[in-house]
């Protein structure tokens, strides 16, 4: 099997699908199984330019829809609101010892993973409300105008709630892999 790609300075391969099953066969397999649909994340975001390149593809889709309890706006403002507050603060803290340990920790480990996984339908502490409307285009809008900004950025970065104080290179890689992690529950067709 061909690895997907590789963790940011790891150099472990990162796979996405079935060991034994390329990746020709498990887009089929993604495709016939949705009826003619395609999971959103082919192909995963790795960087938030991969992430811009996405939401180009979102905006010439047929439909878009996210497959959990949040609607597909709110997953992308959920999104937006995360990469925001990199630069201007998180609303709440976990304590600075949770930071330097769990959360360190887990950065660690979804940096060395490649990828991350957490509740999708789990807010960021203190961050308002998430709109639950059908239009999702504003969001996609507030998604890319986040990136553009954080990417354009070049003043101090807020600590992340749970990981603490990153640099801007280790912001965007987690900035990527949560994208990446919600894109498992955006189907377009």
């Amino acid at each position: 099997m061909e690895p997907v790609g590789r963790a940011r300075s790891y150099g472990k391969p990162v796979h996405r699908y079935h060991p034994g099953m390329n990746r020709r066969n498990y887009l089929l397999v993604q495709t016939l199984l949705m009826g003619g649909a395609a999971w959103a994340d082919v192909p995963t975001v790795r960087t938030l330019d991969d992430a811009l390149r996405w939401l180009d593809k979102l905006a010439q889709a047929r439909e878009a829809r996210s497959t959990n309890a949040w609607k597909l706006r709110a997953v992308l403002e959920h999104l937006a609101q995360s990469i925001e507050m990199s630069m201007d603060g998180y609303p709440a803290q976990k304590s600075a010892l949770f930071q330097k340990t769990v959360g360190a920790a887990a950065f660690a480990y979804f940096g060395w993973k490649g990828q991350m996984r957490h509740g999708l339908t789990e807010p960021i502490p203190g961050a308002p409300v998430l709109p639950q409307l059908d239009d999702w285009k504003p969001g996609a809008d507030r998604l890319r105008a986040a990136i553009a900004r954080f990417q354009a950025h070049s003043g101090a970065l807020r600590p992340h709630f749970a990981y603490g104080a990153l640099d801007k290179t280790d912001f965007a890689l987690a900035h990527a892999l949560h994208i990446a992690n919600h894109q498992d529950d955006i189907v377009v067709v």
